[in-house]
């Protein structure tokens, strides 16, 4: 599995179906008051949060895991 966790920003244009961690971490950081990080990120994978097979994250799908566990889960 690639790791996700590295500091390097992805080469080319940014693939909102596939961030790796530490690029979606900069992507809400950047567009939110409140800073997000990796380990944010990873807890969250660990919590439930659907990842592609290649451990990025699709970020519609993200903040879609995000609402659900906000409204409770179910």
């Amino acid at each position: 599995m690639p790791d996700n966790n590295t500091e390097e920003r992805q080469p080319g244009p940014l693939n909102p179906q596939a961030l790796r961690l530490a690029d979606l971490a900069r992507v809400l950081s950047a567009s939110g008051p409140s800073l997000v990080t990796v380990e944010m990120l990873q807890a969250d994978v660990a919590n439930g949060a659907p990842t592609n097979a290649d451990g990025t994250l699709n970020l519609v799908h993200y903040a879609a895991w995000l609402v659900k566990e906000m409204a409770g889960g179910d």
